[in-house]
């Protein structure tokens, strides 16, 4: 194991570094265990520590919010199955729906469970009240389903705001009713709050809340400060740029590379931020800061963009929303943060997993899911889980170079994807079949495609630099096939086809899928051998 250490200690090292600490951890509390007989209940919240503690060591996640107002919602075990099948292992549910949290249990998925609105109400006001909902709630499926966080509430201050009052006696009250079970170091509580409580977000660093509420959100913070939880903040770039009045760029709203012409610069930071949605995270950031807070981590529980709208909501289409989950997921995966808090991953829930029909409101509302509640397919191609796996329609998927993309970024991913990256590239050469365009585009698709059918199944992305993506439609032409096209055994240059070991790129794809695979057996066991003892 220490070799397998030293050998991938790179940037991610003081990860690895973490995660070898908690699998000695683990070993050597096992042996203590067979040396001194410690008690079951000892060891079963060892288990689950560990686990936990692998979760958090190995980078940000995408989760997804599970909606409830839908006219043919599938039933709870269905909706379990289509979470395995595209290997989404953290959800967020609006209520604590005994359903929904008997069909996780022993999944290993990761559930964030609501308290609605009415039961912050009657929580705030009564201990007791409190304590029941816990019990009731949390206590009764633990360990078998794998709670990790209370959220009350949904954007309380800003929709709801004679909630206000009550919200942090309510969250006081089902903390000390945690501790009474035991609980308290397995799960947080915290309550979800929209980008409406920073009135001016841009530019981030002078960023502050709503002064009306600095007394409340000062409380919140406190909370979360003293029982080390992170801030939940509701994110949606959609909003910003349709209601910015075209003050940003559509390409900054969803998370397209901008030229340099167009980055958008914090004046007084000089931080150039890339997306609106970084600037959103970094205002909160801020504004937390101007609190007189700041090692408060910040957890995005809701972001989207919605793929249908009315004809006054132009934006809100398929390419769009297609374009900014993919970017988001891929923003999210590479493990860092916001400008001023690079170092810290930014943990996002999907908004959201069905279309809600039943909601009120425009005709947008109604259609932020991601998959069909038929038959659990993703609505359009969507990579889900860092590896760009897609889940769609087609079986095929094909990596492309990227329409807009920096063109000098764009021939350095070329060089690389044809030399260090072992793509077989003789098909794009003078006289071969792909040549013609002669571009750098048309050379980079196949030449990005072709590292990609390689290397996928060991970690291989499309990114590039950001200058290739994914997509379903066969990019092949005329004589040029391109590698996994369902016509690729009737033309293209295999005779000139060599296999690719050199190293998977981008740097740290193969570590992270590695300790990925070592994360998920453990996990696993620590999970199973709790429940074995209980």
């Amino acid at each position: 194991f220490r070799n397998w250490r030293e050998n991938h200690m790179n940037k991610d090292g003081v990860k690895v570094s973490i995660l070898t600490c908690s699998v000695v951890f683990f070993i050597c509390f096992l042996g203590l265990y067979a040396m001194k007989n410690l008690q079951k209940w000892f060891l079963t919240v060892l288990f689950l520590t560990v686990a936990t503690t692998l979760n958090n060591v190995l980078g940000a996640f995408v989760g997804i919010n599970i909606g409830t107002d839908v006219s043919d919602l599938p039933s709870a075990s269905n909706i379990v199955a289509i979470l395995k099948s595209h290997q989404i292992n953290h959800v967020r549910l609006y209520d604590a729906n005994p359903h929904m949290l008997q069909a996780l249990s022993n999944t290993g998925i990761e559930a964030i469970v609501g308290v609605t609105d009415q039961e912050i109400l009657k929580i705030g006001e009564s201990p007791s009240v409190a304590a029941s909902w816990i019990s009731k709630n949390i206590a009764a499926y633990m360990p078998h389903t794998n709670i990790t966080t209370i959220a009350l509430g949904s954007e309380v201050l800003t929709s709801i705001p004679n909630i206000a009052p009550v919200l942090v006696p309510a969250m006081n009250h089902l903390y000390s009713a945690l501790v009474a079970s035991n609980l308290h170091f397995r799960v947080k509580i915290s309550t979800p709050q929209s980008m409406d409580l920073i009135p001016k977000p841009f530019p981030p660093s002078t960023a502050t809340f709503n002064s009306s509420w600095n007394s409340t959100v000062y409380q919140i913070l406190q909370f979360l400060k003293n029982t080390n939880s992170s801030y939940m903040l509701n994110a949606y770039p959609y909003y910003g740029y349709t209601k910015g009045d075209g003050i940003f760029p559509i390409e900054y709203a969803l998370l397209r590379s901008l030229p340099s012409a167009k980055k958008i610069v914090d004046p007084n930071t000089l931080f150039h931020y890339d997306s609106m949605f970084d600037a959103m995270v970094d205002a909160t950031y801020y504004s937390i800061k101007g609190l007189n807070f700041n090692d408060i981590p910040i957890v995005v529980t809701e972001s989207g963009w919605p793929r249908l709208g009315g004809s006054n909501e132009p934006d809100a289409n398929v390419e769009n929303a297609e374009t900014y989950v993919n970017n988001l997921i891929r923003r999210v995966l590479n493990d860092s943060g916001p400008p001023s808090r690079p170092e810290i991953g930014t943990n996002t829930y999907l908004y959201e997993l069905f279309d809600e029909d039943k909601r009120i409101g425009p005709i947008s509302e109604k259609h932020w899911g991601l998959f069909s509640t038929t038959n659990g397919s993703s609505v359009y191609p969507l990579s889900f889980g860092g590896y760009d796996k897609i889940f769609g329609n087609s079986s095929k998927s094909f990596c492309v170079a990227k329409d807009g993309a920096d063109a000098e970024k764009m021939e350095a991913g070329l060089d690389w994807a044809c030399g260090q990256g072992r793509a077989n590239c003789a098909a794009i050469q003078a006289g071969r079949p792909c040549y013609f365009p002669n571009n750098v585009k048309s050379h980079a698709s196949y030449a990005y495609n072709d590292y990609y059918q390689k290397m996928r199944s060991v970690g291989g992305t499309c990114d590039f630099d950001d200058t290739a993506v994914i997509t379903t439609e066969d990019p092949s032409y005329g004589s040029c096939i391109f590698a996994g096209s369902s016509n690729a055994s009737t033309g293209g240059d295999e005779s000139f086809s060599s296999m690719a070991f050199g190293p998977v790129g981008p740097v740290g794809a193969s570590l992270k899928l590695q300790v990925c695979r070592l994360h998920y057996v453990l996990s696993s066991t620590s999970l199973l051998l709790a429940l074995m003892l209980l």
